[in-house]
């Protein structure tokens, strides 16, 4: 995730997301920083095989990406054969984006758009994803309602839940930046709550993964895929990862 729209107007342009990202060295860092090393590509990979899951078959599939960041789960989608495509706040992060695309020798079509008013007719994509935005976003309800707005079919999104490790991360940085610190002081929010606005939405929710119980920063401290594995494996036997598992990526279908 990358923020949420190029445009001018929108609610709460102060809010730390947009400015965070519109930053040459964050874009340009923001691959290395969250998926180097084994860690981190166990999470494309995760990322990369759930949507390929829900969205099959991809062949002419119109996909929107919301909050693109550097396009990762866009180009993933193009390659398997998607029209594709992906809105974020940073032109920075787009620039790096259609960087990505080329050296990838696939097609997208990468564009500023505001995830709270998506510059699209109703039903205009067969699916729309956002991966890592609700968590930063002003207004994440208004997000979700527009990602349904504008897909026919599917809505796929994550977010850090409020039972998990991650509330902990979230409340510490909220107060760092509440005392002056410069942070991504992301939210978590509630399963049930999410799952009550695509209900009121007319969707249904066909499925929901979540990735870890442990916090994601943990686990890239300790970069070992086999011991990441192990003890997940070890937390999901036990019946944790039911429970305190984050972040929680939904599938809702119209």
């Amino acid at each position: 995730m990358s923020g949420l729209d190029g445009a001018p107007s929108g609610p709460d342009r102060d809010h730390y997301s947009y400015a965070h990202y519109a930053n040459r060295q964050v874009a340009e860092g923001f691959d290395a920083l969250r998926f180097s090393g084994p860690i981190g590509q166990l999470l494309l990979d995760t990322q990369e095989a759930l949507l390929l899951n829900a969205l099959a078959p991809m062949a002419g599939r119109r996909v929107l990406d919301v909050g693109t960041g550097t396009g990762r789960a866009a180009i993933g989608l193009a390659k398997a054969g998607a029209t594709v495509t992906g809105v974020d706040a940073s032109n920075e992060m787009l620039e790096v984006a259609r960087i990505r695309a080329k050296e990838a020798d696939v097609r997208v079509d990468f564009a500023p758009g505001d995830a709270h008013a998506l510059p699209f007719t109703d039903r205009t994509f067969d699916a729309a994803i956002s991966l890592r935005v609700l968590m930063h976003t002003p207004d994440w309800r208004r997000c979700v309602t527009e990602l349904c707005r504008i897909s026919r079919w599917k809505v796929i999104a994550d977010f850090p839940a409020q039972l998990s490790f991650a509330a902990l991360e979230s409340g510490a940085r909220r107060l760092r930046r509440s005392l002056g610190g410069t942070t991504e002081a992301y939210r978590v929010i509630a399963e049930a709550d999410v799952r009550q606005l695509f209900v009121e939405q007319g969707y249904t929710i066909t499925s929901i993964h979540r990735q870890f119980v442990l916090p994601i920063a943990l686990h890239k401290s300790i970069n070992s895929l086999r011991i990441t594995q192990a003890s997940e494996g070890l937390l999901r036997n036990l019946g944790l990862l039911r429970l305190l598992g984050s972040p929680v990526t939904m599938v809702a279908e119209r």
